[in-house]
């Protein structure tokens, strides 16, 4: 896609524009009127020179032949020399001859043309004539000879030349004043037709901010204005159609007084991480609740305790974005839950017994003076334990926790021996990135018209002495220890390596929050890019829309860099940022992949697909692809082929391979 538009571009640059076309043509007929002008006059006072030369050269001849005939006697050859002497070294002249009946010369003299002041080429193309004046001498009533006289052009040519330059000069100065007076006109005619291009191109790229604002004739202007009311008709069109996703997504997904994930929301993607065979990985659910929230209902109200609902759902939504990957809902009425993928039951314990005590002190500075507590239960994933098993063990756990006094947290199923702490973690992956020991893995984005695959989507994974681990497993830590940056700097590098040897295959990798955050990162990452070239432009670049939420000025930058080299720019987790869709107004993003959550079981959810019909509607209309996730039936794929999506990936289509060997893994 990216080769199309460059390739577009330069035909685009490379077609005559209007200004240029009809400066062209207003200059040319100046120009060549200028032209004609000039040789009209050069050719007139060539020609009035040339009579002039030859009317000197007549007086000439006819003074000398009544001379000869009157005062001198033109038999006398010593008197008639002398005659022509006389009259030939005034310089004006340059032949002077009198010949005898028998056409001998009796006397004369003549000289070459050479000290003339002009350039030789210029006396070449005047190429003046050089006529013979004749006058005849007769004594009484004989005829004694005839004199023939040719004036000398010398003083002809340099008037001439004089002439010339003056024209030449006057020419030039009229012609450049013409041609700038025309070039301003034309700028100043045209110039909302350039803006006018712009907007043209921004709304060929789905962007219906630009309006234009310059004022030219009143046809160009009739244009400006209906340009600008078709932008932002159109504006509105897409304000409208994303309003309408969010609150789709709203009221499907989020709960109406806290803003975080609905019950179903939150059971489904809690499913989708733990039931689902391509997302399976270790993790711990966490139920939260307010003692005694009925007792402050009807003691504070209805508004009250919605308030402190809010309260307690923004210290929790702060919770959810320091940790990589996590997500949490409200159940029903005080009753919270939260999601930790990739952590291990006793790191979830100290985290939650922070989070508890803080809610507890927003909960008793709400309620006092009544008494309250916070409690919470813990459950681990465990192979075999599907979302509702695992949300029975918290809810268990958190009865026992609601049995002690007091706020506190209740761990269920208890860690055993072997599982890794925090500084275990962070000793593997620490030594993953010193000693290079990032594989990667593959799997394909395919389209149902297509027989290759639109794109790859690359996974790392590290390995270690246990075997290979998953980035479900380690990236959550690795966000926490905030080394995920270095992770992201070592999967591009290894992503470009690929494409060096496999440029015909595209791929695509997601970047940490951190690492978009991060500005040293972005550097890297822009420099790394721009010295691949032309390869770049095969790398999909994932950016999560949690990430466009909490980052968004960098984002921003991210993205509008990543554009001016080529490189396409995907939204990744599509529908679980809780970020309104016109931010897709304000950056240029190539594609969305929809989360697992909306994907799994979409053949039997009526709001997922008309939720996922009207997200591609409109990202097609403004030109960006849609990708969807987490296929793994038949039945999914089916349902999204028919809604138009661009392509799809799950292990219904394809597990992941090891891209060294093509090994497929689990």
């Amino acid at each position: 896609m990216a080769r199309k538009q460059i390739l577009l571009k330069r035909r685009q640059q490379g077609v005559v524009t209007l200004r240029t076309m009809l400066l062209v043509l207003t200059g040319g007929l100046l120009v060549t009127l200028l032209i004609a002008v000039f040789i009209t006059s050069f050719g007139y006072f060539r020609n009035y020179v040339s009579d002039q030369l030859a009317g000197h050269a007549r007086d000439g001849a006819t003074a000398i032949g009544l001379s000869l005939s009157n005062a001198i006697d033109g038999r006398d050859p010593v008197a008639s020399a002398s005659l022509i002497d006389a009259v030939f070294d005034s310089g004006r002249y340059l032949s002077v001859s009198y010949l005898n009946h028998q056409g001998e010369q009796v006397a004369g003299r003549a000289m070459t043309l050479n000290k003339v002041a002009v350039p030789a080429w210029f006396r070449t193309f005047a190429d003046l004539p050089l006529p013979i004046a004749e006058a005849e001498v007769v004594r009484g009533w004989s005829r004694l000879g005839t004199v023939q006289v040719i004036s000398h052009p010398g003083r002809a040519y340099e008037d001439l030349w004089r002439i010339t330059i003056g024209l030449t000069a006057s020419t030039a100065v009229i012609g450049g004043i013409g041609l700038f007076a025309v070039f301003l006109l034309l700028r100043r005619t045209l110039r909302p037709l350039h803006a006018l291009e712009d907007q043209a191109r921004a709304l060929g790229q789905r962007d219906f901010r630009k309006r234009v604002s310059i004022k030219s004739t009143r046809e160009i202007n009739q244009v400006t204005d209906a340009m600008n009311q078709m932008a932002g008709d159109l504006g509105q069109l897409f304000e409208g159609q994303a309003k309408l996703i969010q609150h789709l997504r709203r009221v499907n997904n989020e709960d109406s007084v806290t803003g975080l994930a609905s019950r179903g929301a939150f059971d489904q993607r809690l499913k989708v991480e733990v039931e689902s065979e391509e997302k399976a990985a270790p993790g711990v659910l966490i139920l939260i609740q307010l003692a005694d929230f009925s007792g402050y209902n009807q003691a504070y109200g209805r508004s009250e305790a919605d308030r402190l609902l809010l309260r307690v759902a923004t210290v929790i939504a702060e919770f959810v974005r320091q940790h990589a990957g996590s997500f949490a809902g409200r159940r029903t009425g005080a009753e919270f839950a939260i999601f930790l993928p990739g952590v291990m039951p006793a790191d979830a314990g100290v985290w939650c017994r922070q989070l508890v005590n803080d809610l507890d002190g927003v909960y008793s500075d709400l309620a006092s003076p009544m008494d309250t507590a916070v409690h919470a239960g813990l459950a681990r994933t465990l192979e075999g334990r599907g979302a509702r098993d695992l949300m029975a063990a918290a809810d268990e756990a958190l009865r026992t926790a609601q049995s002690s006094n007091g706020t506190g947290c209740h761990l269920a199923d208890p860690e055993k021996d072997g599982h890794h702490n925090l500084e275990t973690w962070r000793v593997i992956i620490s030594e993953a990135i010193r000693r290079q020991t990032l594989s990667l893995w593959l799997q394909p984005m395919v389209h149902e018209g297509r027989l290759m695959p639109v794109y790859h989507q690359v996974f790392s994974r590290i390995d270690s002495v246990e075997g290979a681990l998953k980035a479900g497993t380690f990236v959550p830590m690795a966000e926490r220890f905030g080394l995920i940056s270095d992770i992201d700097r070592l999967l591009v590098q290894r992503v470009l390596d690929r494409l060096k040897d496999l440029p015909d295959q595209p791929l695509a990798v997601s970047l940490g929050n951190a690492s978009v955050a991060n500005e040293a990162f972005r550097t890297d990452l822009l420099e790394q890019l721009g010295q691949a070239g032309s390869l770049a432009r095969n790398l999909w670049i994932g950016i999560s829309e949690q990430t466009i939420h909490h980052h968004r000025t960098a984002v921003g930058l991210l993205v509008r860099a990543l554009g001016r080299l080529g490189v396409p720019v995907l939204v990744d987790r599509f529908g679980v940022g809780g970020v309104p869709f016109s931010y897709l107004r304000n950056l240029r993003f190539q594609g969305l992949r929809i989360d697992n959550s909306f994907i799994h079981d979409i053949d039997t959810h009526e709001d997922n697909r008309f939720y996922i019909e009207s997200v591609v509607a409109i990202a097609h209309s403004r030109g960006v692809k849609v990708f969807a996730t987490g296929v793994e039936t038949a039945a999914e794929y089916s349902v999204l082929c028919k809604l138009g999506v661009d392509g799809a990936m799950g292990y219904h289509l394809g597990r992941p391979f090891a891209a060294d060997n093509q090994q497929t893994g689990d």
